[in-house]
């Protein structure tokens, strides 16, 4: 059967649908399902909080037996393989639907091709493709996290109108209006973690949550590069960690000798994670990215990125921290550490400025998205490492003016391989989406 203009709308609404629960739905993807019989919608979900139950089973139950005839649009490849729930093609085999039309084939190995293949042997008619771009769009952390290893990277940064993000010395400063600081908090909402550097962390003292009325609970684990645990004991992310969940990356240098075998860290160690899951393969930090380093990050760097491990940013080096003091000795790091992880901070031993490292150790703990919000040397980072995504840059009527912090990237200078996505006015604020290809 040809696609038809109907088949594209219903399946328009299930993208939509899927959308409600992203960042909500832990390792599963946020996935829309639509039963259709006779042009009316009778079935409709999107995947539960915490991923389970998934969005075919909930919409199934819905239509009841309304389901057995109609057609079903999933955003997503229905699974095909028994984990804590049975299959979703085998519900939907059951129920009786009789088409099935799918936006985006799963590349999850247990699935893939699988589920299609199960529907069409059980006589059910199967098309694919349908809005597939608008559909990888909305899947996006979840594809990008189940084919290179990673999260998905989204950069955001609130450029002045003389090209500044900050003044030195001055903390937070807002740059756009309340407009787009909302939409901010909603992107926030969306996605598993937030990063800033230490410097940032330090001189700013974030929260980083959400703090939109009724999306607080939404807030997403907070990350920091801090390589020498300078984290303060009184900042807001340390007395609320254990409200929201804090990590700071530590460097593999500061793993105390007696705390494992031969002293290594966990990210050293294969198999081993402080954080639950592998970190990765031994390897020399000082070393290129290789095509047989357990990562599979070369198709990752961008065009005219920087393929090699960036080094230590000026300013931010272990016992460099910017605004703050670094433990002076190994006995005041194993107090600073003690004390972080009594309020109730996780501590990750794993190289802060290696993201193509760090990034697949947060995917093991189950990290499909990651907001990179401050500040400029942390962008530069992740824009040098190739390893950034999607680029929302917030541009502001104002000025900073005398002692301002210049804006690692303006739209004049965009990294080859990203396209622009589109224009939105918040207010007086502009921004300008780039996107690389999944």
């Amino acid at each position: 059967m040809s696609i038809t203009p109907h088949d594209e709308r219903f399946m328009a609404a299930a993208i939509r649908l899927s959308r409600w629960h992203l960042g909500r739905t832990a390792t599963n993807p946020s996935v829309g399902c639509l039963i259709v019989r006779d042009g009316v919608i009778v079935g409709r979900a999107v995947t539960a909080l915490g991923g389970r139950p998934h969005a075919e089973t909930q919409a199934l139950a819905e239509a009841g037996a309304l389901a057995r005839g109609a057609t079903a649009y999933v955003t997503l490849e229905p699974c095909s393989h028994h984990g804590k729930t049975p299959p979703c093609s085998e519900a939907l085999i059951a129920y009786g639907v009789a088409r099935i039309v799918i936006s985006v084939a799963d590349p999850d190995p247990r699935v893939s091709g699988r589920g299609i293949a199960m529907l069409r042997e059980a006589g059910i008619e199967v098309d694919t493709g349908v809005l597939e771009a608008e559909g990888r769009h909305s899947l996006a952390a979840y594809l990008t996290r189940q084919t290179k290893n990673r999260p998905y990277v989204t950069l955001k940064l609130a450029v002045s109108a003389d090209g500044m993000i900050g003044r030195a010395g001055a903390g937070q400063v807002a740059i756009t209006g309340p407009e787009a600081r909302a939409q901010v908090q909603a992107l926030r909402a969306e996605t598993d973690a937030i990063l800033v550097g230490i410097g940032t962390a330090i001189t700013d003292d974030p929260l980083l949550t959400v703090r939109t009325p009724g999306l607080e609970s939404q807030s997403p684990i907070r990350i920091v590069l801090d390589p020498s645990l300078a984290l303060p004991l009184t900042s807001k992310l340390v007395e609320t960690a254990r409200e929201v969940p804090v990590i700071v990356v530590a460097s593999e240098e500061v793993w105390p000798l007696s705390a494992d075998a031969e002293g290594l860290p966990p990210s050293a160690l294969p198999g081993i994670s402080p954080t639950g899951g592998e970190i990765g393969k031994r390897r020399d930090p000082n070393s290129p990215v290789s095509d047989g380093d357990g990562f599979g990050l070369r198709q990752d760097v961008g065009q005219g990125a920087n393929p090699d491990p960036i080094s230590p940013l000026v300013g931010e080096m272990p016992g460099r921290a910017e605004g703050g003091n670094a433990p002076a000795d190994a006995t005041d790091m194993d107090s600073r550490r003690a004390a972080l992880e009594a309020a109730g901070v996780e501590v990750l031993y794993c190289n802060p400025y290696h993201p193509e490292v760090l990034l697949p150790a947060l995917a093991t703990r189950g990290i499909s998205s990651l907001l990179v919000e401050g500040g400029a040397k942390t962008a530069r980072l992740f824009l040098e490492a190739g390893l950034v995504d999607r680029i929302q840059l917030y541009q502001a009527p104002g000025v900073i003016g005398e002692r301002g912090i210049e804006s690692p990237l303006l739209t004049t200078d965009i990294p080859s391989g990203f396209v622009h996505t589109g224009t939105l006015m918040f207010g007086e604020d502009r921004l300008d989406e780039y996107e690389r290809g999944l």
